[in-house]
């Protein structure tokens, strides 16, 4: 974790952080590091840090989604960033991937499980919700009307593991649901950490209802709210706002309207404001019930 891991996970944030305008002094101030080291860090070529956590079995792919992801943490708040990392690294160990590096290191641990068995029922628990998160796409890609109901950006499902409390915790489509000849399609298979906004609206309305396990965001507009309002369900809104140097404005205007009066609610409405597109996050007790109310509404926008 000291010599290999942290370092190289350094550099790949400090990338995401410096791609994203923070200063070197600021992004020193949330890695807890000295600015010389983040200088260090970006002008180094990064094949080292992807070869260091090559040998720890994370690929490219997957070192940058760590790295997207503990960078959207840390700019929320330092405990986060804490717990995403504590989160990512037990999810490696649980995963076994550690194991071979461990072992060379140490060849009496050849027959030691013990991280396995610790952590790994979060793997379990995962892999389930992945399985979860893909049939509910499913039910989308199956469907004719429901691309009448995809927002500009795309759309996301996002389903929390067990007691989910972090976005390394949330797992969701890498890339997003897209629209491919009339049809939505995932990008790619679903995964754990793959949408930083999408998992921070859902743990924050599970902050109010926490029996909510899945979330997933459509177009809005009057046809919707119409749909909405004969479906019957319960929303609360985003008045339109515009903060341009927010790194997530929508989640943090969410934030500010569910601790002033967050009610009870199925559904949020983010009006959006300068240059973001409106959006409908709907949300229930699972990532199949999602789908289902998403389809719902989808028929109930067609036929209006």
């Amino acid at each position: 974790m000291v010599e290999r891991f942290l370092p190289s996970l350094r550099q790949l944030v400090s990338g995401v952080l410096d791609s994203q305008g923070y200063s070197q002094s600021k992004i020193s101030a949330m890695l807890g590091v000295t600015q010389a080291s983040v200088s260090l860090y970006l002008s180094t070529d990064t094949g080292k840090a992807y070869t260091a956590l090559s040998s720890l079995s994370v690929s490219e792919a997957k070192a940058d989604q760590y790295a997207a992801v503990l960078a959207a943490a840390i700019t929320r708040d330092a405990v986060d960033g804490v717990r995403t990392l504590k989160d990512i690294w037990t999810d490696l160990l649980g995963s076994g991937s550690i194991c071979p590096a461990h072992r060379a290191a140490y060849p009496s641990l050849s027959d030691c499980e013990v991280c396995i068995k610790e952590y790994g029922q979060r793997q379990g628990s995962r892999s389930q919700t992945i399985s979860e998160v893909s049939e509910a796409v499913k039910m989308l890609e199956g469907s004719p009307k429901f691309v009448a109901v995809m927002p500009e950006v795309s759309v996301n499902i996002a389903c929390a593991t067990g007691e989910a409390d972090s976005p390394a915790d949330i797992v969701a489509i890498p890339g997003r649901i897209v629209k491919v000849k009339g049809r939505a399609r995932a990008m790619l298979p679903p995964e754990a950490g793959a949408s930083a906004h999408m998992s921070r609206v859902l743990l924050l309305a599970r902050g109010i209802r926490p029996e909510i396990r899945a979330c997933i965001n459509l177009r809005y507009d009057r046809r919707m709210a119409a749909a909405m309002k004969r479906s019957g369900l319960r929303s609360i809104l985003i008045g339109k706002y515009s903060f341009p140097q927010s790194h997530d404005p929508t989640t943090e205007a969410l934030e500010r309207r569910l601790r002033s009066s967050p009610g009870s609610f199925d559904a949020i409405i983010d009006e959006g404001g300068s240059g973001i597109e409106p959006n409908a996050y709907v949300f229930a007790k699972g990532a199949r019930e999602v789908a289902r109310l998403a389809l719902k509404l989808a028929a109930s926008y067609s036929a209006a």
